[in-house]
């Protein structure tokens, strides 16, 4: 079996970064990728791999055979969608576009992604088939909710899917992944506490809604602390608050608005989250004469690896990096990944490729104004994929 290294592939890494460095002056944003699908369609289609097109609006699907017998299917998924950002970067290659901006690496992903596929059109000495999925809004819309509900693995069945994302922070040369629960649901919630409002003067003639919103405020960090077992870990943060008007200070207002995050690892806390958000609400809203109106907006799953696909995406970056160089049971992050919704519907593993350090490029964090993805690491996640390949479809017969 062939271990593809970094080192194997650095005659491309030239080709690659110009690729990806395109990409990124170029953002789109969810279910706006046209240009960004134009390309991976056209560079697949260049290298005699089998295209379809329209899945989620923008979503391209490469299919490649095996020269080898086998019937084993697999996935392997890349996003593609920038963030509504303005980038304060300023190289060449910096966006182009106003307040749109590839801040969290989408545009390495597809590019990583694009340089294994490739390769491995080049040479496919393996038995079955691959897919290699490029899939539309990650950030916030669920494109892999919607490439599932159009019928993705109807029209291209999987028996496993793989998924990777960069690092800021983590060492160049480097992989992480655990087995279970490894990023948090993402839920959104809202609570608006309703009362009469009145003079600022006079509070004791009406009721008062931003005395109960700020004893919520408070409460909601006692639900994690209080409520949530020991063992387990979920985030409350509130993001969003609105009321009354600049001009009127001296005006109580009859609503007040609040708008937060919710995350956890598992769904007997996700629910209690919902369960005791709308609870705390209501009781404090009745306390202080008010009432609450609670909303709860589950958005992404946990993203749960499952044990013999990270077995074997553990495998797989040992090969491109060595063993060494392999985080094999990192802790969980508080982030999330609609490719959740993937490992929803079939076994699989998402693993993390670190994108540097302090003094290397692209450590800035994801989602700031200056993060670039660090081009020295693309070679890197097309060897991890190819490798991964092999190891699932190279023993095939």
């Amino acid at each position: 079996m062939t271990r593809y290294t970094p080192d194997l592939l650095a005659g491309d890494l030239a080709d690659l970064t110009a690729i990806r460095r395109d990409i990124h002056r170029h953002p789109e944003t969810a279910f706006e990728e046209v240009r960004t699908a134009q390309i991976v369609a056209d560079k697949l289609t260049s290298w005699g791999i089998e295209v379809h097109r329209g899945l989620a609006t923008t979503g391209v699907v490469g299919t490649l055979k095996g020269n080898r017998p086998g019937q084993k299917t697999i996935g392997l998924r890349a996003d593609m969608d920038a963030l509504h950002l303005q980038e304060r970067n300023d190289f060449e290659y910096a966006s182009s576009i106003p307040n749109k901006m590839h801040a969290c690496g989408h545009d390495g992903h597809t590019t990583m992604l694009l340089g294994a596929a490739r390769r491995l059109a080049a040479a496919p000495d393996f038995g079955g088939t691959v897919h290699f999925i490029f899939q539309p809004a990650e950030e916030g819309l669920g494109g892999a909710r919607v490439m599932i509900e159009e019928g993705l693995f109807e029209k291209f069945p999987c028996d496993v899917v793989y998924g990777m994302h960069n690092m800021p922070g983590f060492p160049v040369g480097h992989f992480a992944i655990r087995t279970g629960p490894m990023l948090a649901s993402s839920d959104s919630w809202e609570v608006v506490f309703k009362g009469t409002g009145g003079h600022g003067a006079m509070p004791d003639r009406g009721t008062d809604p931003t005395f109960v919103a700020a004893q919520f405020i408070v409460a909601v960090q006692g639900i994690v602390g209080r409520n949530v077992p020991s063992s387990q870990a979920a985030v409350l943060s509130v993001g969003h608050i609105a009321a009354g008007t600049p001009g009127s200070p001296n005006v109580i207002p009859s609503e007040v608005l609040i708008r937060g995050t919710a995350r956890s690892f598992s769904a007997e806390v996700r629910n209690l989250l919902e369960k005791r958000l709308a609870e705390v609400a209501a009781g404090i809203a009745q306390a202080g004469g008010c009432e609450a109106v609670s909303k709860y907006h589950r958005r992404y799953p946990a993203l749960v690896n499952a044990a013999e696909q990270t077995s074997v995406a553990v495998e797989a970056a040992a090969m491109t990096v060595g063993r060494e160089n392999v985080e094999a049971n990192t802790s969980p992050l508080a982030g999330a990944e609609d490719f959740a919704f993937m490992l929803e519907k079939k076994p699989g593993a998402y693993i993390m490729i670190g994108n540097g350090g302090t003094g290397e490029g692209g450590c800035q964090n994801v989602h700031s104004p200056l993060y670039d993805f660090n081009d020295r690491i693309l070679t890197t996640g097309a060897a991890y994929w190819m490798n991964l390949v092999q190891l699932e479809l190279g023993d095939a017969a």
